[in-house]
């Protein structure tokens, strides 16, 4: 079946073809060059994976708390993980462990003891750039049936307003501390990145004042019957980059573009995973990658019967900003687009052609 064949059958034939589809099928939404190919399900038996390559550790203590020279190893250290595979893990940051005790306990209960009637109350609909709120499982994209439950939040649901977006308001405390422990860390990484490449560090400092982000909440059920349907699809993020506090059980994995395998992302806990996305790859005319990652079925039985969480925080430009080339890379790849068209453009694939349209 082709993708056109699969959209004029309706939503349900677009995402049973994505189980069998690769991303080349849906490149036309793509607004920074992607050369890599692989299937948007795993595929048990004939995925290759490389066991021998380690995603790299920088230590953020060297550049929140060192003197000029550990300050600039880290942003040479980071900026060269990045530029290899676009994924890096963090230690070092001084947030509180129980911060993440926290939202890892608050998340699971929210996505299970919360009635689905209640659950679509709050359904995912566009506020800006961002599909925000609630996504039921296998819903999460339309292109593939997902086996997660997602719940976004963006800095609007952290206000005055927090009844109108949250089943209770006692989960918007929790995850304000966990937004709150994240935001001073978003002007120091992205300083550092335009430092590694020759820019102005200050550069993006106004436009980064008050984040525009988007907090995402994934509650991965107990498997229990084998499906070809991986947990989350292999895909790029459409931002900056994204802040990932590690995630307690397996099944993050990275594909390594110089082979092409899949790399098993292992992050000590209480540590960060920082991943660069489109927005970053527009930005630095190529040079931070926006790396494709994927969610996994445990190898293991016992992994596979326990529920999975994590609560990405994806920074994003607001609306109106230009993504243009930074300056000093030239000759530009790419001309200069409004972040909402870029954004909106590039997620219409998982929602569907009409999400690309600008209001």
């Amino acid at each position: 079946m082709e993708p056109s064949d699969a959209n004029e059958r309706g939503p349900s034939a677009r995402k049973a073809h994505g189980v069998e589809a690769t991303n080349r099928e849906y490149i036309r939404y793509d607004q920074v060059e992607k050369r890599q190919t692989y299937a948007l399900a795993e595929s048990e038996g004939e995925d290759a994976f490389d066991d021998a390559f380690r995603i790299r550790t920088c230590d953020l203590r060297l550049l929140l708390k060192g003197d000029a020279n550990e300050r600039a190893t880290f942003v040479r250290q980071l900026g060269d993980a990045l530029r290899e595979i676009g994924f890096a893990i963090l230690v070092g940051h001084d947030v509180e462990p129980r911060v993440y005790d926290d939202a890892t306990h608050a998340t699971e209960e929210l996505f299970t003891t919360t009635t689905l009637a209640r659950k679509l109350e709050f359904a995912a609909r566009r506020h800006g750039s961002v599909n925000q709120g609630y996504f039921p499982i296998e819903e999460t994209s339309g292109i593939h049936p997902d086996l997660v439950e997602g719940w976004v939040f963006c800095r609007r649901a952290f206000g005055e307003d927090a009844a109108a977006f949250w089943p209770s308001v006692a989960y918007e405390r929790v995850f304000r501390r966990l937004w709150l422990a994240h935001e001073p860390l978003v002007l120091p990484l992205m300083q550092s990145l335009l430092t590694y490449l020759g820019c102005d560090a200050r550069l993006f400092d106004a436009r980064l004042a008050g984040t525009n982000f988007g907090l995402r909440l994934n509650y991965y059920p107990p498997i229990e019957n084998a499906t070809k349907a991986g947990r989350l699809l292999g895909h790029e993020d459409v931002d900056l980059f994204t802040l990932l506090p590690a995630p307690r059980s397996e099944g993050l994995q990275v594909l390594n573009r110089a082979n092409f395998r899949w790399v098993r992302l292992d992050a000590p806990p209480g540590s960060i995973i920082l991943n660069t996305g489109d927005y970053m790859q527009r930005l630095s005319n190529d040079i931070f990658p926006s790396t494709t990652h994927r969610v996994s079925q445990p190898r293991s039985a016992e992994d596979r019967a326990r529920a999975r969480v994590s609560f990405p925080m994806n920074v994003y430009l607001w609306e109106d900003e230009m993504l243009e080339v930074l300056p000093g890379l030239e000759p530009a790849k790419y001309a200069p687009v409004r972040a909402i068209d870029f954004h909106t453009r590039t997620t219409a694939k998982y929602y569907g052609d009409d999400y690309g349209a600008a209001r």
